[in-house]
């Protein structure tokens, strides 16, 4: 046996697992079918919580990973009154998050691995008996076969780059609308933008000219924010996707191989990142990392948080992409609620940078 833990998926998630593990004194090898590197060329954008950013730190990959902070974020919707601001200031965090490149973070994690001398074996299949005490799956999707629990929002993202007639200010702008929500994220001296929208209308929307692609992005925004370019478009289908659950026989699932969520609110890689520590932290110095009373404290200490990350997602989905009069008027009512409250906005920027402990 090469190492007592198998990581399956040499992505973020399962490189940020390896290197956690072994600051707890557990050896672990990665297998990926890929060539490594693979992830190093994802195009898409990362949110990461302040509570990431103290995770990633103590693996030792967070300096030197160009980044953007959050220090304010700004929630409306349209068509109705209210909205808050949450500011990083008033909960005393030199930031709320960090805007950052997926493959920027890969790269890191990944030089990280190399340095730290863990065994990474690419372009390699998943054994079919693993000869390990313990098989983390890390893939970066779910296994059809497993017992899911999943939710089709019909809709798709619309991914680019924008740039503002003025400093975007470190302000991150979340922006519901009947069609989806519209995400802005500083990064770098421009927007990253998430446009949500119905997954008939995808394709044709990103097909646009940027002229018109960039009225439309506007008008769906509203007038807060003045966008005087855009660049290339990806598209991405939107779905809840989870396992009814993480653990089974010597075997955990994490990261996207575990739930994938709406991007809405930004939790999903974030999510991750806390199994993680928390995977690290249970099997610390253990002898068999495998042992099923090891994994099912796992479990239980993630229920809650995981149970109430995906139902916070989801939920916000549901009840910003409509337009019913009285769901409206609720909205504009609790935004407004947020603003006028500290102690409840309080509470929603600490759960969304740590989580369900965030309390």
């Amino acid at each position: 046996m090469n190492a007592p833990v198998l990581i399956i998926g040499g992505g973020p998630a399962g490189m940020a697992l390896a290197l956690a593990l072994q600051r707890g004194g557990v050896r672990a090898r990665i297998v990926d079918a890929r060539p490594r590197g693979a992830a190093k060329s994802d195009a898409r954008i990362l949110a990461l919580s302040h509570g990431s950013r103290l995770i990633l730190e103590s693996l030792g990959v967070w300096r030197g990973i160009p980044h953007t902070p959050i220090k304010t974020i700004h929630v409306s919707h349209q068509g109705g009154l209210g909205r808050t601001l949450i500011r990083a200031e008033e909960e005393q965090v030199p930031a709320l998050g960090y805007v950052l490149a997926s493959g920027d973070l890969a790269a890191a994690l990944d030089a990280a691995v190399a340095a730290a001398n863990i065994a990474y074996a690419d372009n390699t299949p998943a054994p079919e008996h693993p000869d390990s005490l313990l098989t983390v799956h890390a893939e970066g999707r779910i296994d059809e076969s497993a017992d899911i629990r999943s939710r089709d929002y019909n809709q798709h993202a619309i991914i680019c780059m924008a740039r503002g007639s003025v400093p975007h200010g470190d302000i991150a702008w979340e922006r519901f609308t009947p069609a989806g929500p519209v995400a802005l994220l500083p990064c770098g001296e421009a927007y990253a933008v998430v446009l949500t929208c119905p997954a008939t209308d995808s394709e044709r929307f990103a097909g646009l000219s940027d002229a018109d692609f960039l009225a439309l992005l506007q008008a769906r925004f509203g007038p807060r924010v003045k966008l005087v370019g855009v660049g290339p478009r990806l598209v991405y289908p939107l779905g809840l996707k989870l396992r009814k659950t993480t653990v089974g026989e010597r075997a955990v699932w994490i990261g996207n191989a575990a739930q994938t969520l709406h991007p809405v609110a930004g939790q999903g890689f974030n999510l991750a990142l806390r199994d993680i520590a928390e995977l690290a932290d249970t099997l610390t110095d253990a002898s068999d990392p495998g042992d099923a009373s090891l994994l099912a404290r796992y479990a239980a200490r993630r229920r809650v948080d995981r149970a109430t990350t995906i139902g916070f997602t989801d939920g916000l989905v549901r009840l910003f992409s409509n337009d019913l009069s009285p769901l409206r008027h609720l909205r504009g009512a609790g935004l407004l609620a947020l603003d006028l409250f500290p102690p409840a906005r309080s509470f929603l920027a600490r759960r969304m940078m740590f989580g369900g402990r965030g309390w």
